[in-house]
């Protein structure tokens, strides 16, 4: 049953290998960009797979050097993007301890923790920076956000793999409908574009080794889709009580959270399972109190994995059908890992907001097993009143969100 608390998403911001701001990730999107490339450090030339989703601007950049230097480049998006949420939002006053951060990541500092090491191997401990604890912490990103912003109704950090910037986002509506916060700023972020992620990935043969065109890697439920390829990013959202938003004077939001649906497969460590994924769908549907017809709008998980992306093509197709209109922008992007679940959602709000979902890049053909309508080519132009956004970690994490237009 649908609960009686409204809650939108009132400030939206972003940094991806395809704009240094939500805005032009937006636009991008819609152009069907490509944000792949090759790595071309030093350290990348031995590597198997030597391509990945960079950043298009440096997180450091925006803030003062003295406060980068005491970062990881994962805490160092959260703040900017926390921040571009926060103006978007139009920088509310609630009362402190009615405003709660949860950003999720699913590795954390790992560049901080590798460069670290790195140094104390090489140069000895006395050269290893004091900063180092608070930078390789995963609820890093949370605690400067909170701190940032003054956050007193708590600061949270979900860990779920993949799935972590949707879990953020659905522990965000909880805490709301709990009666815990007005506000909650939730996100992903992840920064994990370094040679020991890129070598396990790659040594699971979870990656793209289509080193020789970066820009065709990445290609969601195609035919010849060979793995996922890696990327870095960050995505928050500013959830607020649509009460406590109407209070300060704002009428239209840019959506609504409608309902959240969690599950574990408790199956396999790194497998998908379809059965939990439906699981997963189905409460987020029993809590939008919706029915599967009512989803118009669909922002795929999709990995570009052999084997994943038509799981979950079943999966979609058993618990809402095959009628909503299907895409997959990690297709643009990479797989932001942590930050993943977050930018779907935003994704899917925006196109419901803007009556248009972008096409699938690189989808030549499609595969036969995903019976699913499937955005190709240019975006589809319509108007959907609902969609829902699946996220899906390594672990059995499951989470899908249910988002309304506003």
């Amino acid at each position: 049953m649908q609960n009686a608390i409204e809650v939108w998403a009132t400030g939206l911001g972003a940094m991806t290998p395809l704009g240094a701001d939500l805005a032009s990730t937006w636009a991008a999107m819609q152009n069907g960009e490509n944000g792949i490339g090759t790595l071309e450090e030093e350290w990348a030339e031995g590597l198997p797979v030597r391509i990945a989703g960079r950043l298009t601007a440096d997180p450091a950049a925006s803030m003062a050097r003295t406060q980068a230097r005491k970062l990881d480049r994962s805490e160092q998006m959260a703040l900017v993007t926390a921040r571009e949420a926060w103006a978007d939002a139009g920088s509310p006053e609630p009362d402190p301890e009615r405003l709660a951060v949860v950003i999720g990541t699913g590795i954390g500092g790992v560049t901080s923790l590798l460069g670290q090491n790195h140094v104390l191997e090489n140069s000895g401990p006395r050269r290893v920076s004091p900063h180092t604890v608070p930078m390789l912490m995963s609820n890093g990103p949370a605690a400067w956000v909170s701190m940032d912003l003054g956050a007193l109704a708590g600061a949270h950090a979900p860990v779920s793999a993949c799935a972590s910037g949707a879990e953020a986002i659905a522990l965000g509506l909880d805490l709301i409908r709990a009666g815990r916060a007005d506000v909650v700023v939730a996100g992903g972020v992840e920064a994990s574009v370094h040679p020991l992620p890129l070598t396990a990935f790659a040594q699971m043969m979870a990656l793209s080794t289509q080193n020789d065109d970066p820009a065709h890697a990445c290609r969601p439920f195609d035919t010849k889709r060979n793995g996922f390829v890696l990327g870095e990013g960050s995505a928050t959202v500013v959830l607020e009580r649509a009460d406590h938003a109407r209070s300060r004077g704002v009428t239209t939001p840019h959506g609504k959270v409608l309902g959240a649906g969690t599950s574990s497969s408790a199956t396999h460590i790194t497998a998908s399972d379809v059965d939990g994924q439906v699981r997963a769908m189905r409460l987020s549907l029993r809590d939008a109190g919706l029915t599967p017809e009512a989803i118009g709008h669909v922002h795929a998980h999709a990995t570009s994995t052999p084997q994943g992306d038509v799981a979950e093509a079943r999966a979609i197709a058993e618990a809402v059908g095959s009628h909503p209109v299907v895409t997959a922008t990690k297709s643009m992007t990479g797989h932001l890992l942590g930050a993943s679940g977050a930018l779907g959602a935003i994704a899917a709000l925006l196109a419901l907001r803007d009556g248009s979902v972008p096409a699938v890049r690189n989808l030549e053909q499609l595969d036969p097993d995903v019976e699913l309508d499937v955005v190709r080519q240019t975006p589809r132009t319509g108007r959907w009143d609902a969609a829902l956004a699946n996220s899906f970690g390594f672990g059995g994490h499951n989470v899908s969100l249910i988002l309304g237009r506003a």
